[in-house]
């Protein structure tokens, strides 16, 4: 059996859309790691460093942790609170990139 994947729809502020030909939104697939696990925020940004790798250093640090400076929201909810990267994503997923202010 396959493992589970959906499309993901990354929202950009201004200030990164330069790194993705002044895109505002970018649409990925997430891939969950095997046909039990269901996609995650990780996933998700995995996918994204592979089709726009200079938007990574932008959203994650040395160790792969979203940036301290870079909010993620899945779905209108904070990302840190359902468990930063390994939040499971749902169906058509929104996730919002903001800078923290």
């Amino acid at each position: 059996m396959a493992k589970p994947a959906m499309m993901v729809v990354f929202v950009l502020p201004s200030a990164l859309r330069h790194w993705v030909s002044g895109e505002s939104e970018v649409k990925v697939f997430a891939v969950g790691a095997d046909r039990d696990t269901p996609p995650t925020l990780g996933s998700a940004l995995d996918t994204l460093r592979r089709t726009h790798p200079s938007l990574e250093g932008r959203l994650r640090d040395d160790y792969g942790q979203i940036k301290s400076h870079i909010n993620m929201f899945v779905c209108g909810e904070n990302a840190q609170g359902l468990g930063g990267l390994d939040c499971a994503i749902p169906p058509g997923a929104e996730v919002y990139v903001l800078p923290a202010l």
